[in-house]
């Protein structure tokens, strides 16, 4: 029991001195904490004051720096206004030494101008009184000689006139004769050689265009019910669709290329896709419209590619691509401005100009007819504008203003792009013409050869290539023939407008007829 007790006892002994021990470990670890939380703050403390010091010192520092960089910029201001104040001084003196000057130089035109004034005064003197003389003197000649001043003048030029008339028209015959063989064949060789290196095949471009079907049956399908595929078609397309008895085949009629060919590719697209009703031949225009401009883009860029012509603005090519889609007289006008760009090319070489500037003329002299349904005026104007625009060459402004003889041509380079005009268009085949227009060129042509004294009767012939003009023999003489084709020529010149060249021939004849009975 006693042995329990004591075991006890130790233990509580050990539980008392375990808690007094650990009561003095935390005494002075707690201690121990303090001091250094407190040595802590004190050094942070410390430093917080430093830094306010060193806060103070920089900031001190910094306004100093300012300061000094202010009164810096002050002085450097203040030298510069001087400066400038020493400027304007000498600038008001230079212009008031300039001011003196124009008066001085002032002073002298007027002194000069009196001078003038009192010289021409003189002069004006000097005439009247030569004048005066002049006219005694004439009135003395025409006492001596009896007749008067214009008397005179009217029997000298009579004289003369009789005198030199056979002796010129002989001159002028010898002359032009003479001309002809050398210019003849030059310009035939010429053109002729040109034509040769450039040979393009003739299509003429027509108003309408075949669609071929799967079957007969798909004209039922374009028709719709009631017409209505057939309405809409032609409705949003501007073209007429004429469905007869042609077995599978439909015709696109209109006068607008570009037109028939979108109304064209939409009809094929629709027949390929089978689904034919307003809605989808809506869609599909709206599309093939969109894929026409980047179509247009391509001809322009691939007609640039082949003559070889560079630094064209975008729109300009798009304008250029237009012109496949026009026609003149049947003429596809891309396909023409490409003859006449080609061609003047070669005449330009021959002649020693500048090729792809006369390129670059023949190509752009119709551009005014791919827009010419959009904006008024002729396709010359527009032509003119488009090219200021695009800021052209004033060389190919003016062969654009003078393809036509609408304005004098000032380059060689104009000239050859008229004479490379007129040669694609009068090809035989390249255009079509109306009957109402030929017959109305050709009666132009023979008043021409009537209105002249003396002259029978005229005739045009080889398709208006051709005027021969028959004179009455007792009333021309051979010298006066050919004064009467010189005058015809000149007539047709001035007043007609014609592709390619005329020949006037004038016929004299005499014939004398007996009957024998």
């Amino acid at each position: 029991m006693s042995k329990v007790v004591f075991s006890i006892l130790l233990v509580v002994i050990g539980l008392v001195v375990g808690v007094v021990v650990s009561y003095v470990i935390n005494y002075f670890r707690n201690t121990l904490i303090s001091k250094k939380t407190e040595a802590m703050i004190n050094q942070a403390k410390k430093e917080i004051e430093k830094l306010k010091r060193d806060a103070a010192i920089e900031q001190k520092e910094e306004a100093h720096r300012m300061k000094m960089d202010l009164d810096k910029e002050i002085r450097e201001k203040k030298e510069d206004l001087k400066e400038n104040e020493n400027r304007l001084l000498q600038r008001e003196a230079n212009l008031d030494k300039r001011d003196e000057m124009f008066q001085k130089r002032e002073s002298a035109l007027d002194e000069r101008e009196n001078k003038l004034s009192e010289k021409q005064e003189e002069i004006q003197n000097e005439k009247s009184k030569v004048e005066e003389i002049r006219k005694e003197q004439l009135d003395l000649l025409e006492k001596i000689s009896g007749f008067s001043k214009s008397k005179a003048r009217e029997m000298v030029m009579t004289k003369v006139k009789e005198g030199m008339t056979k002796e010129i028209s002989e001159y002028i015959r010898e002359r032009e004769n003479e001309a002809k063989l050398v210019a003849d064949s030059k310009a035939r060789e010429l053109i002729v050689t040109s034509m040769q290196r450039y040979a393009a095949d003739i299509a003429s471009d027509q108003t309408v265009t075949v669609v071929d079907l799967p079957n007969d049956e798909m004209k039922g399908r374009i028709i719709g019910r009631e017409g209505r595929n057939i309405r809409t078609i032609e409705a949003i397309t501007g073209v007429d669709l004429i469905i007869d008895d042609t077995p599978e085949a439909v015709v696109l009629s209109s006068f607008d290329p570009l037109r028939r060919e979108i109304a064209r590719v939409t009809l094929e697209s629709l027949i390929k896709d089978g689904r034919i009703h307003p809605t989808r031949i809506e869609e599909l225009y709206d599309k093939v419209c969109k894929d026409m401009k980047q179509k247009i883009t391509e001809y322009g860029k691939n007609t640039a590619f082949e003559l070889g012509l560079t630094k064209l603005d975008p729109e300009l090519i798009e304008i250029i691509g237009k012109l496949h889609f026009r026609t003149s007289y049947g003429q596809n006008a891309l396909q023409h401005s490409k003859e006449v760009a080609e061609l003047s090319g070669i005449l330009a070489g021959e002649l020693g100009e500048n090729i792809s500037l006369a390129k670059r003329a023949g190509l752009l002299h119709d551009i005014g007819k791919a827009i010419d349904f959009e904006v008024e005026g002729s396709h010359v104007d527009i032509g003119v504008d488009i090219a200021k625009k695009y800021h052209e060459n004033e060389v190919v402004i003016n062969a654009i203003a003078s393809h036509h003889g609408d304005t004098q041509a000032t380059s060689v380079i104009s000239v050859i792009v008229a004479i490379a005009d007129a040669l694609s268009a009068s090809r035989p085949g390249a255009r079509n013409d109306s009957l109402e227009n030929y017959i109305n060129r050709l009666s132009q042509l023979e008043e021409v050869g009537n209105e002249i004294d003396g002259v029978e009767k005229a005739f045009a012939v080889q398709a208006g290539r051709e005027l021969r003009v028959i004179v009455k023999p007792e009333e021309v003489d051979d010298l006066t023939a050919h004064q009467i084709a010189r005058e015809v020529k000149e007539k047709i010149e001035t007043n007609l407008k014609y592709p390619g060249t005329i020949k006037v021939t004038v016929i004299r004849e005499t014939r004398a007829v007996e009957e024998a009975k």
